[in-house]
């Protein structure tokens, strides 16, 4: 036997080259490529065989090879019986079933059937026929593939007569090819989130899987063995605890039977609708309805059931059960803390710890709640406040000088001048009504505070009192009294106050 094995075209080449051209051994050697014994051992061949050239018409390559060589013709088997693997398919979607528990019940019906190994074989021989690109069995309940439909409908604005395409959503359930779709304002993220919720509600269970595309809406960094899911998406991942599985980049065969759903829709729901003319969304929903449902109840000719009933067969015992709330959407977004220890969201500012000044924080807002994370921990919680320019601020995040500006009252002046003597709280209450508003004099009064610190109490009683009765009722007017009454004070009733000096009652 030569060493080299040579392809059926060659060998073809090799008998019209000697037998047509008259080409000698060597000169079919070089012109083929090949050795010169590899040339003599396939022409000996062929003369064993009866072949000459041209080949007789029909001859195709199997048969030319088992005339060439005889020795390497598969002995012929006798007929075993095969099942019908459609079923086989069928059954491989139920959760729990195997190929081996498959081929243990077609062994105990055909005793005499094939061995497990050849029985796979045959049956991914009948699968890559069925589609030359594979088709793997999806297990019933598993995976939810969504995407939006490349066509749209129009929706007219009554008021204003304006104009716009609105996207379809689409959700299938490939072990049951059961579809689910609705008409959307946009492919913003919120319209996204809300599909998924109300797919889920129309399956009435949640699947283990989540296979999308690539949108923004549900990858920021697409990646195939570590994709950077968007916040908001991966929160309801873990919400209704399913693994979300993006299909790879420009693969759409990954989720081919969205891909088939989104062009059935198409086909049988949105070409139907191509000429009429919607003015709101609840309208346009209304009218898919029953085209989506008319969809899911058509017969499928190659396997002689519709989708729903798949679907109630396959999918529907296999999905686990809705939560018994329902996942509240939030937007995430990433922002640096200002100086003033807030955060922006849609320009309302919302505290945080002062502490966080100039630090990267994550924001989750739902429809009433605005959250702030820092390093996955929360930081603050906000009721959401629509107004635009305004303050959302809480006492506990301010550093200390903040917050006592900002608990500073009347209440709190007055306490600290009863403290001093009746005097000081007489005149900061007359300091206080002199104003228009009494949150004018409340500078005043701190400074008359700060005069008490630097004075006897007697002294500053009596400045007090003096000042009013001559209706002085100002910071300025008060220290000029005092600075007058120490002059005159006798040095030796006047202690000396210094914060340094520890005082008379020091020893006590």
């Amino acid at each position: 036997m030569a060493q080299e094995r040579l392809t059926l075209r060659k060998i073809r080449e090799l008998l019209r080259l000697k037998e047509e051209a008259g080409l000698s051994n060597r000169a079919i050697a070089r012109a083929c490529k090949i050795s010169n014994s590899t040339v003599g051992e396939y022409l000996r061949r062929a003369q064993q065989a009866d072949l000459h050239w041209p080949l007789p018409e029909g001859m195709g390559d199997d048969e030319l090879y088992q005339k060439m060589f005889p020795e390497n013709a598969r002995p012929v088997e006798a007929e075993r019986p095969l099942p019908d693997w459609e079923t086989i398919r069928q059954e491989l979607k139920k959760k729990g079933v195997t190929l081996k528990l498959l081929w243990i019940e077609y062994r105990d019906k055909h005793p005499a059937g094939y061995q497990y190994t050849q029985f796979c074989e045959y049956y991914r021989r009948w699968a890559k026929a069925q589609s030359p690109t594979g088709r793997f069995p999806h297990r019933g309940g598993e995976v939810m593939e969504v995407d939006y439909a490349g066509l749209s409908l129009t929706l007219v604005n009554p008021e204003i007569g304006e104009t716009r395409r609105a996207p379809v959503f689409v959700a299938t359930l490939p072990a049951s090819d059961y579809v689910y779709a609705e008409v959307q304002p946009s492919q913003e993220l919120c319209h996204w989130i809300n599909g998924h919720l109300r797919a889920f509600s129309f399956f009435g269970g949640i699947p283990k899987i989540l296979r999308p595309d690539n949108p923004k809406t549900a990858v920021k960094s697409p990646n195939y063995y570590e994709p950077d899911l968007n916040p908001t998406y991966q929160e309801l991942a873990e919400y209704y605890q399913v693994a979300v599985l993006p299909a790879r980049v420009r693969k759409p065969r990954d989720k081919g039977n969205v891909e088939n759903g989104v062009q059935n829709v198409e086909r049988w729901v949105l070409a139907p609708l191509r000429n009429r003319t919607f003015f709101s969304l609840a309208e346009a929903n209304r009218a898919i309805q029953p085209l989506i449902e008319a969809l899911n109840q058509k017969e499928m000719p190659h396997l002689g059931k519709s989708r729903r009933q798949l679907f109630q067969e396959v999918d529907q015992p296999e999905l686990r059960p809705l939560p018994e709330k329902l996942h509240q959407f939030a937007t995430w977004k990433t922002v640096r803390v200002n100086i003033d220890y807030h955060v922006a969201f849609e320009k309302h500012f919302y505290s945080v710890p002062h502490t966080l000044i100039h630090q990267e924080v994550q924001i989750k807002a739902s429809e009433r709640m605005v959250e702030v994370f820092h390093k996955g921990k929360q930081v603050a919680l906000h009721p959401r406040n629509p107004l635009p320019g305004r303050f959302s601020t809480r006492a506990e995040h301010m550093p200390s000088n903040h917050r006592f500006i900002l608990e500073l009252d009347a209440e709190w002046l007055l306490k600290q001048a009863e403290a001093i003597g009746p005097q000081v709280c007489l005149y900061l209450q007359s300091l206080m009504q002199s104003r228009p508003f009494p949150e004018q004099a409340y500078r005043s009064c701190l400074g008359v505070l700060s005069l008490a610190r630097k004075y006897p109490n007697p002294l500053v009683e009596t400045a007090c009192e003096r000042t009013l009765q001559a209706h002085l009722l100002s910071y300025k007017e008060l220290k000029v009294e005092l600075e007058a009454l120490a002059r005159r004070w006798p040095a030796s009733t006047q202690p000396l106050v210094h914060e340094n000096i520890r005082g008379e009652t020091y020893y006590d």
